[in-house]
């Protein structure tokens, strides 16, 4: 019964925070509130991941909200613009038979690479504390460095799209607060496994520092 129990309040805490991000696209008119809203439900899905699980939900969700506003926005819209440059590119290929030979290969890679990138991003806004230009540079070694997390997210982001396809009547309530758990999860199991690397060499250095 308790187990139950726990399920259904997560299922109602899930369907909450994906109707909070929705309602909070507006005060943003939805280009502005998009991203502000996915960065307030990231850290809300955070600190539900630490254990923090008696948070109150909308006043830590508006919160954030307004915290990062300008810089969810700044960190959204060069993303927005690199997938723009990608469209243009995109477009390029399938007018220019010749191009499209030799470019297709290279283009998909650098694709991949900048969405797989991109799938750290937000995360990052809500675990560190960085600028957006600064998270967007260090997103793509945190991506290199760990394979298996990136994998999740992509195979998982991937999937909960598919089933939310075939399911529409759910994406009122969960739509877009799966995906981000989907995300969150192996995002900050990549951070700590980064901070742990980065403690370890900084250790090493230190040891190899002759005394005085």
């Amino acid at each position: 019964m308790a187990a139950i129990n726990k399920g259904l309040e997560w299922i109602t805490r899930m369907a909450y925070i994906n109707i909070l991000w929705l309602v909070f696209l507006l005060p943003g008119l939805v280009v502005f509130g998009v991203f502000p809203a996915t960065t307030a439900l990231l850290h809300v899905m955070h600190q539900w991941l630490q254990g923090k699980t008696d948070i109150p939900i909308f006043q830590t969700f508006l919160q954030t909200y307004k915290k990062e506003f300008v810089n969810s926005n700044k960190l959204g819209y060069i993303y927005v613009l690199l997938g723009y440059i990608l469209y243009l590119d995109f477009l390029f290929l399938t007018s220019a038979a010749n191009a499209a030979l030799y470019f297709t290969i290279p283009y998909l890679i650098v694709t991949s690479i900048a969405f797989s990138a991109s799938l750290y991003a937000f995360p990052m806004l809500v675990h560190y504390d960085m600028k957006p230009f600064q998270i967007v540079k260090r997103s793509f070694f945190i991506m290199m460095l760990n394979p298996s997390q990136t994998f999740v997210m992509l195979i998982g982001t991937i999937g909960v799209g598919s089933i939310l396809w075939y399911f529409q009547g759910l994406a009122l309530f969960f739509s877009f607060s799966i995906v981000a758990l989907i995300v969150m999860m192996p995002a900050a199991k990549a951070f700590e496994r980064t901070e742990k690397k980065s403690s370890k060499l900084l250790a090493k250095e230190i040891k190899s520092i002759p005394a005085n």
